[in-house]
């Protein structure tokens, strides 16, 4: 059955890839980039089962804008698909306070001001998905990535809580953790690097950084790839609160498990016996 998504980031990259398909899938798209033009280029002009429309994710106006826009079009909201995002990289203490609160208000902020626009229409047909674009960094920390990390760890609590809040309105929610792949968050117009300089930090800085550049383009995940995979999970009738993607980060979710199982446990002699002596 048709649906109507709402693409945010969709632009380019994994985005546009998933614009695409569900066009070529018989779906309304509504796809969201700060500039609409770059949509029509990415995705081949104007169609009539696309609305490419104007959407900074951290100006709440916009997004309530984009949702007005998506209903007087096509009359519903059916996916939401939570995908824009930046990427802020470098060792903590180079990382400005500046860059750190920019980080958090692009990858976490903005998929929540999108969702708030969103989710009154869902709740008025009592259906509805959200598919918010976390990370293997929302999982697992990595060296580099504190900036980045701490926005879609933040992702993934938002949206683990956001399940029981809309549940009983017909309304789904989906985790994406996708690993490496060769989407366009590497190139420059996506990565920012750290703008501060500390001694003790230079060599390692300056190696890593050169690794990270390296990456670019030769990632092993096929974000078309992925793309299809979303376009499955959006068709489920009970599709996962949360999907791993790529089989780097399955076995990197799977070893974070194990490891905070053994926390746990490592935990339980002198963590389990802390209640108050009158408690029952």
């Amino acid at each position: 059955m048709s649906k109507v998504f709402l693409i945010t980031g969709a632009g380019r990259g994994l985005g546009a890839d998933l614009a695409r398909q569900a066009l070529e899938a018989g779906h309304q798209v509504v796809a969201t980039p700060r500039r609409p033009e770059h949509v029509l280029e990415a995705l081949g002009g104007e169609q009539d089962n696309l609305l490419a429309t104007a959407l900074d994710i951290t100006d709440p106006a916009t997004a309530q804008s984009a949702v007005q826009a998506a209903v007087e079009r096509f009359g519903r909201i059916d996916v939401l698909v939570n995908n824009a995002a930046n990427f802020y990289a470098g060792y903590f203490e180079e990382i400005s306070d500046a860059q750190m609160r920019a980080q958090i208000e692009t990858n976490l902020f903005g998929p929540m001001n999108v969702t708030r626009a969103v989710l009154p229409v869902m709740r008025a047909q009592r259906a509805g998905h959200v598919i918010t674009i976390s990370s293997l960094a929302g999982a697992v920390g990595l060296e580099f990535c504190v900036a980045y990390a701490a926005a879609k760890f933040g992702v993934e609590g938002f949206m683990e809580s956001l399940r029981y809040d809309v549940e009983p309105f017909g309304i789904r929610t989906t985790i994406v953790e996708p690993g490496f792949f060769r989407t366009e968050l590497l190139v420059d117009a996506s990565t920012t690097w750290a703008e501060l300089s500390v001694d003790d930090y230079a060599e390692r800085t300056a190696a890593t950084k050169k690794q990270w550049q390296s990456m670019n383009g030769q990632q092993a995940g096929d974000p078309a790839k992925l793309a299809a995979t979303l376009l499955a999970l959006a068709g489920q009738k009970q599709p996962p609160a949360r999907f791993v993607a790529g089989a780097d980060a399955i076995e990197a979710v799977a070893a974070k498990a194990r490891e905070l199982l053994a926390q746990a446990e490592a935990s339980r002699e002198l963590g389990a016996n802390l209640s108050h002596d009158d408690a029952a």
